[in-house]
């Protein structure tokens, strides 16, 4: 009976914790909605009072010209400020840290909140991985991993055999480093961005194209390697006739970069799209100005999609390790080569 009261408790908490981050977003979202709304009324009095019965049209032009002045901020607006990056770190309603704007020879080189993100991600991924090392130095050979260490070998292991090894096959090792790094950071840039005051670093298009283009070079690094340069360019054939050549060159070097090019779509778009239907779900209720689509539909809907949110997280960085990985394994296969291994087989 204790134990079932204890999982109770532990459940209305997590609940509680769920709830208490989107209950702060409601209450800083009122807090910067209502001053605008405030000032404006006030703006189109001072209006009439001094120029008396001013014309229509002036008077609109004049309200418009303040309201765009003061920056009132309508839902699309703070639905777009929280999704896109910029040099300012909110944490309302308690204030903001205003990051350092830096120009070196014409080139932006500004910090930004998502390049906070990125560092602080990659801080705790450094701490987690030394301290999961560092316990495995303390072990013997008949102890068994506990905690952080076992649940980092669980994802390790996992990454190794059911992603490296099942898609690259022989010689994957020299490329498990990165795939582990890549699942690790994006899995860890996905969930940061579910916390309160945090920001999705992966919804950035410039980090997830950054992270495709170092597939793609390592893609086409493991095709040299297998092939050569000779079979590098015969790959750009197809194996087709020489008299189309002109058209599957074409078609097979475009498709080196339709690859990159989805890895870079997909994972932004995921953890954009996400992020815009929870806020989208918080702001119906503020639209309606209606407390019963607050407690039916936003606030639940919306516990619902972030926990949707967390099953897409994990699931992201593993499609995103995923075909980085096929991708390698398709470029330095070598064709007929099992053929080739099931052949001997059965002679002998």
């Amino acid at each position: 009976m204790k134990r079932v009261k204890a999982i109770k408790a532990m459940a209305i908490f997590r609940v509680t914790a769920l709830i208490v981050p989107i209950l702060f977003s409601f209450n800083s979202l009122v807090f910067a909605a209502n001053p605008e709304m405030q000032e404006v009324q006030p703006a189109a009095a001072s209006v009439e009072a001094v120029h008396g019965e001013a014309h229509p049209v002036a008077a609109t032009e004049a309200e418009t010209a303040h309201g765009d002045a003061h920056g009132e901020e309508k839902a699309g607006d703070v639905i777009m400020h929280h999704i896109l990056d910029n040099n300012v770190i909110a944490f309302e309603p308690f204030g903001e840290i205003e990051l350092p704007k830096i120009v070196i020879g014409g080139f932006d080189l500004s910090i930004t909140k998502h390049v906070v993100m990125l560092w602080t991600v990659s801080a705790i991924l450094i701490a987690l991985f030394a301290v999961a090392g560092g316990k495995y130095r303390k072990m013997t050979a008949r102890e068994a991993p506990k905690g952080i260490a076992n649940a980092l070998e669980a994802l390790v292991q996992f990454i190794r055999l059911d992603v490296a090894k099942a898609n690259i096959g022989k010689g994957y090792e020299k490329y498990l480093d990165y795939l582990l790094t890549v699942f690790f950071f994006i899995l860890l840039c996905n969930l940061l961005g579910l916390v309160p005051y945090g920001a999705t670093a992966t919804g950035n298009i410039n980090v997830t194209l950054t992270l495709a283009t170092f597939t793609f070079f390592l893609t086409q690094a493991a095709a040299l390697k297998a092939h050569g340069i000779k079979g590098y360019l015969a790959h750009l054939t197809g194996g087709t006739h020489p008299a189309l050549w002109i058209i599957m060159i074409p078609i097979e070097f475009i498709g080196l970069f339709t690859k990159p090019v989805a890895l870079t779509i997909r994972l932004f778009a995921n953890m954009t799209a996400g992020h815009i239907v929870i806020l989208s779900l918080i702001f119906i209720s503020f639209i309606l100005k209606s407390y019963i689509v607050a407690v039916v539909m936003s606030v639940p809907f919306s516990i619902f999609i972030y926990l949707l949110e967390l099953f897409v997280a994990f699931l992201q960085a593993f499609i995103f390790t995923m075909l980085s990985a096929l991708f390698i394994g398709l470029a330095s296969a070598h064709e007929g080569h099992d053929e080739h291994e099931a052949g001997a087989a059965t002679h002998h």
